[in-house]
């Protein structure tokens, strides 16, 4: 079976990322030059990276320097602390644990023994297509033109998990101006899984008729229009991690569709306060080109 043109197009372009940020081990890229140096949307550079490569940009890097650091151990004579700071260690401590994880054993231990063997460097992950579980008992994505639409908005920063109590703020808000709730959003922009918790930046928004004037903390947003592909997830939230691995690390890749520029988005497509988690029905949306 041919694999994806779009799948080998990633492949090859994380393959240029990689070597760009081997390059760059003392002083490492951020994610949105290392989404320019692919030519991938910045804003879902990191679920794309993190699909097809098994592992977050940290680890790539992590692993880059303990493979360096190892060849250092054997064939230098830099201090363990040294070699700690090149790793990103500020401490010898973190680093002693971080490489005896990987090598089996400390760095002191491992440059007096002269080696165990060195970590392989990174490998992109192009699996044959006949090995990627695609299978439409897992997850269904459709194509769809969404309309633009017009939102109250509550920032929210921190956990995504707990934008729930910025909900019913919003809710608060809206039953205080005689606003039905018809439709619930929550817009994310950030990967939480590549970026500190403290920096995660998200809305909860609810749909609003052109002439509603938000006032205060909430604000007028409008969530853009344009092609989504768009898959609908049904149980708890606390569960959504796993379909969006899903749709990044399998469906993107094999679908022929680039990742557009702009937030992802979910719609709540029944009331949490009414029924159980287990029903709780979301259409997570990936903007594309």
């Amino acid at each position: 079976m041919q694999r994806s043109p779009t799948r080998l197009s990633h492949a090859a372009r994380l393959d240029r990322v990689v070597a760009y940020m081997a390059e760059r081990l003392d002083q490492p890229p951020t994610l949105e030059q290392l989404a320019a140096v692919g030519h991938f949307s910045p804003w879902h550079f990191h679920r794309i990276y993190r699909g097809l490569m098994g592992e977050t940009v940290a680890g790539t890097l992590r692993r880059m320097r303990l493979h360096r650091a190892a060849s250092e151990l054997l064939h230098g004579t830099a201090s363990l602390a040294t070699i700690a700071r090149r790793c990103g260690y500020s401490a010898t401590a973190p680093f002693n644990r971080a490489f005896a994880q990987a090598h089996g054993v400390p760095p002191g231990e491992y440059r007096r023994r002269g080696g165990l063997g060195a970590l392989a460097p990174p490998v992109l992950q192009t699996h044959p297509l006949e090995d990627i579980r695609m299978s439409s008992t897992a997850y269904s994505v459709t194509i769809e033109e969404r309309p633009a639409i017009d939102v109250a908005a509550l920032a929210h920063h921190g956990d995504y998990e707990k934008i729930g109590t910025t909900f019913e703020k919003l809710g608060a808000w809206a039953a205080g101006c005689g606003i039905a709730q018809t439709r619930g959003f929550g817009v994310y922009h950030d990967d939480p899984e590549a970026t500190d918790e403290a920096d995660l930046r998200s809305e909860a928004c609810i749909q609003i008729a052109p002439e509603v004037e938000p006032d205060g903390a909430v604000q007028r947003g409008r969530i853009p229009g344009g092609r989504y592909a768009v898959l609908v997830h049904t149980g708890p939230y606390a569960e959504l991690p796993n379909p969006y691995r899903w749709l990044f690390g399998e469906w993107l890749p094999n679908s022929g569709e680039e990742a557009g520029d702009g937030p992802m988005v979910e719609e709540y497509l029944n009331d949490w306060r009414q029924l159980p988690p287990s029903q709780w029905r979301t259409a997570v949306c990936l903007p594309l080109k």
